[in-house]
């Protein structure tokens, strides 16, 4: 009878062990490092979820393709745990703690928004997770003193800078009067930040700086301010629903204006909605298939758009491109820590320099991409057909900006 006790004692204590030992290496299992992403497939933020989970997808594709991940003399293959965060702060944040606590995940993969990372990177702070996000941009998140937070994206107070730059240089070097919108979000409020900045460094003034309704529906108030005093340039941030009533409402006004430059002009397709009206506007973007980086994975952009469009039937926008990059950063962070050890791979992380098809990518203290600028692209249209042409930087540039915009009397 005491043989058989302890027997049972002995079982016990090595299946505990095994069990112990399970979790603490759940997440790589045999040849497989497995992730977890609590991604918005479902909600307001659904669209974009999905083209976060096929940027994922993509790359872990490419990358088991190509021999995987070498850590310690051995490949090993990404997978993913997905969970649908339903568009919600609170969700994502429980999703994160399960991920982390039950399904013994040691590594995490962002979800889309800013306002999703906030509420996930406390959670993964906590827990000593590394975790690499593509789509939250927000500044907040990098003046936290987050250590395992690592963003491969630009981050949301330098999308319009890039503008207030080529407009000054548009002007000989000298200061410009600046015209702007923004809505009353976290990421906008980051937006406004940056062109103050940009106004300050440059001596330019901001002579209209009008918050945009809540519904997003209605900038006359704004638009015949600015018919009124002329500014140089006028900067809009509203999101896709923003930028569609700016253009809209700029034709039906006859807002005459020698420079607009706006975020999220891409997501709301200003082309496809209001063709020629859209025609000269300003698109902050963080990426563009036409941009010259290249990496051994995906080779340029034009053939990550290639190879994703016939993967998913659509061309990939900027979040799903960025989304990708997440993958690459963590594959090159592995293999330098050449260990499995979430400190070793976190101080691997903070070393980053490295180029990949979506831009180059290092991070600062804070976690932000410091290497990468934000590219405007122009709308451009021809015998009726309107695409977007990046112009700047000038350094990756397709063609040269047209500026000024044409009066509404000669287009």
């Amino acid at each position: 009878m005491k043989n058989l006790y302890r027997s049972i004692l002995t079982f016990i204590s090595v299946l505990a062990l095994v069990f112990s030992f399970g979790t603490a290496n759940a997440k790589v299992e045999g040849d497989t490092i497995v992730l977890g992403a609590a991604v918005s497939l479902t909600g307001k933020y659904s669209t974009n979820g999905e083209h976060t989970k096929n940027g994922y997808n993509l790359a872990v594709d490419r990358i088991n393709s190509m021999g995987g991940v070498k850590v310690g003399g051995k490949s090993y293959k990404f997978k993913i745990i997905y969970y649908d965060d339903e568009s919600n702060s609170k969700r994502a944040a429980q999703l994160a703690e399960r991920l982390i606590k039950q399904d013994g995940v040691k590594y995490m993969l962002g979800p889309y928004s800013s306002g999703l990372t906030k509420a996930i990177a406390p959670v993964t702070e906590e827990n000593k997770i590394p975790m690499v996000e593509a789509n939250g941009a927000s500044r907040s998140l990098f003046t936290k003193g987050y250590k395992y937070l690592f963003a491969v994206l630009s981050p949301a107070n330098q999308y319009l800078e890039v503008a207030i730059d080529l407009a000054v240089e548009k002007n000989g070097g000298k200061p410009v009067r600046i015209a702007q919108a923004f809505e009353q979000d976290a990421f906008s409020q980051d937006v406004r930040l940056g062109v103050l900045d940009a106004a300050k460094r440059t001596g330019s003034k901001i002579i209209i700086d009008d918050k945009l309704p809540k519904e997003l529906n209605d900038m006359a108030a704004t638009l015949a301010k600015v018919k009124a005093v002329k500014p140089d340039v006028l900067v809009v941030s509203g999101h896709s629903k923003g930028a569609l009533t700016a253009i809209r409402q700029i034709s039906e006004m006859k807002v005459d204006v020698p420079m607009l430059a706006m975020t999220h002009c891409d997501a709301s397709k200003l082309a496809k909605q209001h063709g020629a009206k859209s025609e000269f506007a300003l698109c902050a973007s963080q990426w563009h298939k036409t941009l010259t980086y290249k990496d051994k994975f995906f080779g340029d952009g034009i053939k990550y758009d290639k190879d994703f469009t016939k993967a998913y039937g659509y061309a990939p926008p900027y979040q799903a491109a960025e989304s990708s990059a997440a993958l690459l950063v963590f594959k090159d962070a592995f293999e330098r820590a050449n260990s499995f050890d979430t400190k070793k791979v976190r101080d691997a992380l903070a070393k980053t320099k490295m180029q990949t098809f979506y831009g180059n990518i290092k991070f600062g203290s804070g976690g932000q991409n410091t290497a990468k600028p934000m590219v405007l692209f122009q709308v451009m249209c021809k015998s009726g057909k309107c695409e977007n042409v990046v112009v700047a930087p000038t350094k990756w540039a397709a063609a040269e900006l047209i500026h000024p915009i044409p009066p509404w009397s000669k287009r």
